[in-house]
């Protein structure tokens, strides 16, 4: 093989070795991309989970409070029945006033009435003199006028004394009037005020109600859109990684399929390159170059063939993929002092036998 041919052969090796090498460096930058990618599925995934139990609990308040909302309805259901008697009593109550206050100004103006007749009745007997009996009787022309007047006494003494009773009767008519109007006022003033109590608890019981419900529908919502964006980031994530895990494995394919590299190569060795067999049979067989296998398979610095460097205990796969130091070992048992140079069709080239 020429040196051209073997220095060609060397450019192929060269640009393999940097497509395998490019490919190992994207895998290792890939490797790690899927690692932070798989690092923040599982934040996302725990986030799940948190965002999940969450909605759990809420779930559990929603049903107590679905509960509380029952009782509370009920309650509410109650009170607006008190509130519907409050408003019977109540209307009953204020007629009853309505009623008593028409009571207590009639009973009012009789009294007043019967007051001033009293009045003006003591004022004559005051100013008159009161006749008695034994005047009437003398004064009195005859039987028939006598009788007429003492009649006339009775009656007038009776008319004071009715006047007197129904002055007293009204007056304490008007007495109990006014007491039950003061009952009922105070009761009329008892109900509207259970009845505006009731009105508040009731506005207060729909406030308190509407307000927990508002703030755990908009806990529930915002979770829900929380998880929901989480899923769909965890979806990106696990796509992302499942398109960079194709690739590592194409590149894997990639570098399984392409040729071993061989060891980075320092360039070509001259005669001081401690060669374990002579020089010149090296610098025909590579040129002091560590080459990859040629058609026939034979690599390395002394281009020993697979199956030779296995026989004489090489380690690996070819020559060119150990060191020199090996490759030297494993030359230097093959020639045995000069007993194996028929290995090397350089040796009768340069007339080494």
């Amino acid at each position: 093989m020429s040196l051209l041919q073997r220095f060609a052969l060397l450019l192929v090796a060269v640009v393999i070795a940097a497509g395998v090498l490019g490919a190992s460096t994207g895998a290792t930058t890939g490797a790690a991309n899927v690692a932070q990618l798989r690092s923040a599925l599982a934040a996302q995934k725990a986030r799940q989970r948190t965002l999940t139990d969450s909605l759990s609990s809420l779930n559990r308040l929603i049903d107590a409070l679905d509960a509380q909302i029952s009782l509370v309805r009920a309650r509410e259901a109650a009170v607006n029945g008190e509130l519907i008697a409050d408003r019977e009593r109540l209307a009953h109550t204020q007629s009853a006033l309505g009623s008593q206050r028409a009571q207590l100004a009639r009973l009012r103006r009789r009294l007043a009435l019967l007051r001033r007749l009293l009045a003006a009745q003591l004022v004559a007997d005051y100013e008159s003199t009161r006749p008695d009996l034994v005047s009437v009787v003398l004064q009195a022309n005859g039987f028939d006028q006598l009788l007429e007047q003492l009649s006339f006494l009775r009656r007038a003494q009776h008319q004071r004394t009715t006047t007197i009773t129904e002055t007293r009767s009204a007056q304490a008519q008007a007495q109990r009037a006014a007491t039950s109007l003061a009952r009922l006022e105070r009761a009329d003033r008892r109900i509207t005020q259970a009845q505006a109590l009731r009105q508040r608890a009731l506005v207060g019981m729909s406030a308190l109600l509407g307000a927990k419900q508002g703030a755990l529908a908009g806990a529930q919502d915002a979770q829900r859109a929380a998880l929901a964006a989480s899923r769909a980031r965890g979806g990106d994530l696990a796509s992302e990684i499942g398109r960079l895990q194709a690739q590592q494995a194409a590149a894997t394919r990639a570098a399984e399929q392409a040729p071993p590299a061989p060891p980075p190569s320092t360039g070509a060795l001259g005669p001081s390159g401690n060669w374990a067999i002579p020089y010149p049979i090296v610098l025909c067989e590579s040129g002091g170059q560590n080459l990859p296998p040629n058609g026939a398979g034979a690599s390395g610095y002394y281009q020993i063939i697979p199956s030779t460097w296995k026989l004489f205990g090489g380690a690996g796969g070819a020559a060119y993929l150990a060191s020199k130091a090996d490759q030297d070992a494993v030359a230097s048992r093959i020639w045995q002092g000069g007993a194996g140079a028929s290995n090397w069709v350089c040796a009768g080239i340069v007339g080494i036998h």
